[in-house]
């Protein structure tokens, strides 16, 4: 069964990304001061984890699901890992698509590590942890193990001296590389597991199993949220320079974590609260499901020619509505993807009795 709460948030994951790129693109120099932007700046932030995490979350659903209907645990993680392999030969696709529509831009920047290039790799790694490990509790331990390992020893990473010795364009995805990275595996990577122990949680659930768990999951999210305040106040237990609270610290992993934790449950308890009242809220649905669609052709239009005019040039307010717009532009190009999809499987539905005709 679909979760469409899990779809809402996909869709919450897409606005915060539109606002975090828009905002980077089209804000003036003289408003990116003050608390507004910060705090936009801030928000921005989320939508990256909390990508990572549904991808983690959705790869255990999707195993889980593969497994119960063929029988066969192997083959539903090959099919997870194979999807995240997918995931990493469409982050060079789209790079090369970014270096073709950009001209001026550098060949070596289609070795750009970005989101996807971190998504891929750690797909396929929570996958092999899947389908390597027996029965939900160990394997969500052993998930949760690995999400926690990941985000401790990121600024040990970040720091060490072995990362020189490898070639270079392994570092880029070790460690930030100035321009060459956006994202690097530790600890972006942290969250996918995360993601993945949870949705091994709620694979366990059962109808108001189900519920108690998204209680837990919210006390849980609280709890995370109050350790990160809590260790960012303490002494850190890395050296001098190792960490830095908004890139490499375990802290802000946990107050972030700890937020998108608590969304599920909201989330849950939001979609009973609106199936009671026969209400759906289908926009966001939509949205959902096409997250990657959305992904891949706003970025350009965002930072690309199309939008020149706008870039560096706008007021707070002004980006807020031209921000309405352009998501409204979004969804009208979810839309017409859904139709022409569509129309092409009604094509190929009505082909198919006329190939059996002709056998």
């Amino acid at each position: 069964m679909r979760r469409r709460y899990v779809d809402w948030l996909r869709a919450i994951a897409v606005l915060i990304m539109i606002e975090a790129h828009t905002l980077d693109a089209w804000t003036r120099p003289s408003s990116r001061t003050g608390r507004a932007f910060r705090d936009l700046t801030i928000l921005g932030g989320f939508a990256a984890p909390l990508f990572l995490w549904l991808a983690g979350l959705a790869l255990v659903l999707s195993a889980e699901r593969t497994a119960e209907q063929t029988g066969d645990r192997r083959a539903a993680m090959a099919a997870v890992c194979r999807r995240g392999l997918e995931i990493f030969i469409l982050a060079f696709l789209f790079r090369l698509q970014a270096f073709i529509v950009s001209p001026g831009s550098w060949p070596v920047m289609i070795f750009k590590v970005d989101i996807l290039n971190i998504m891929g790799p750690a797909m396929v790694a929570a996958g092999l942890l899947w389908g390597l490990t027996g029965g939900a509790k160990k394997t969500m331990m052993v998930l949760t193990a690995a999400g926690a390992v990941t985000a401790m020893v990121t600024p040990l990473v970040r720091s060490a001296h072995w990362v020189d010795l490898l070639p270079i364009w392994v570092q880029w995805y070790l460690r930030p590389a100035a321009d060459l990275t956006t994202f690097s595996m530790f600890p972006w990577s942290a969250f996918v597991f995360a993601g993945g122990a949870v949705g091994v949680l709620l694979v366990s659930a059962r109808s108001e199993g189900e519920r108690r768990l998204q209680i837990a999951l919210a006390l849980a999210g609280a709890i995370l949220i109050a350790i990160g305040f809590g260790a960012a106040r303490q002494p850190t237990i890395y050296g001098r320079g190792e960490s830095a609270f908004w890139t490499s610290s375990p802290t802000f992993f946990a107050i972030r974590l700890g937020v998108i934790v608590c969304a599920l449950p909201a989330a849950y308890f939001l979609n009973r609260w609106l199936a009671r009242r026969s209400l759906e809220l289908t926009v966001l649905e939509r949205l959902g499901r096409s997250s990657l669609f959305v992904y891949w052709i706003h970025v350009e239009l965002v930072y690309g020619y199309a939008t020149w005019l706008l870039h560096r040039r706008l007021t707070l307010w002004q980006l807020a509505l031209a921000y309405s717009v352009f998501t409204a532009a979004m969804y009208g190009a979810v839309v017409l993807k859904d139709r022409a999809l569509a129309a092409w499987r009604a094509r190929r539905a009505l082909g198919r009795p006329v190939q059996s005709a002709i056998a």
